[in-house]
């Protein structure tokens, strides 16, 4: 499943990260380089890092140590920022004091075929983040981040709450967004089978992040 490369995408140099000043260190001189359009599956053990890294990548913690690039360039620190992130806590995405259509339209103003395509339903607009299942929930968080400025997107366990019929529907979204927009993909997964059918490749992040693989 590989696809054509259109030039440099997303790349870590020498990350280091830990959660305060004389804390272990979560993530020791990463090195990743993820082509434009590429999709990467990164596996390991709980604990060793992933969603650390993943946050890192996305622009939402800074590293203590170590740079981001995307196209060579760091990531911009204000306005649209090419790379976005789903997480597996949806309800932590969103502000509890907004309905869903405020907290879509933040973003873009998707049309009514592509949510269909997502499975959100027009009542589900008008509803307050508590009043949505996890799974409803995941769906916004997901349809959100794939907006037109999109060009990378971390996913870190992103259908752990949905069914597997479910599941299927929202990868091949993904998937068809990913192939006609040369969208790269970051998978965060601890399901191997997901990963070899979403993935051009699957690399480990051991413990203390020493990046292994392509």
């Amino acid at each position: 499943m590989q696809n054509k490369k259109t030039g440099p995408g997303l790349e870590a140099r020498g990350v280091c990260f830990r959660y305060g000043k004389g804390a272990p260190w979560v993530l020791k001189d990463v090195n990743i380089k993820i082509g434009a359009g590429e999709r990467v599956a990164l596996t390991g053990p709980s604990g060793y890092g992933k969603t650390t890294l993943a946050r890192i990548l996305a622009g939402y913690e800074t590293p203590v140590q170590g740079e981001v690039l995307w196209e060579g360039r760091p990531l911009p620190k204000t306005g649209c920022c090419p790379v976005q992130m789903v997480s597996q806590h949806p309800e932590r995405a969103v502000n509890p004091r907004w309905k869903m259509e405020k907290t879509l339209r933040e973003c873009w103003e998707p049309d009514g075929p592509f949510l269909q395509k997502m499975g959100i339903e027009q009542a589900w607009m008008k509803r307050w983040p508590i009043e949505l299942s996890g799974g409803e929930l995941q769906r916004f968080c997901i349809a959100r981040m794939l907006g037109p400025q999109t060009k990378f997107l971390v996913c870190d366990e992103i259908t752990t709450m949905l069914d597997v019929i479910t599941q299927a529907q929202i990868w091949r979204v993904i998937l068809e967004e990913a192939k006609s927009r040369g969208m790269g993909l970051l998978v965060i997964t601890h399901n191997l089978a997901l990963a070899g059918k979403v993935c051009d490749r699957a690399v480990e992040l051991p413990k203390l992040g020493r990046w292994q693989g392509a």
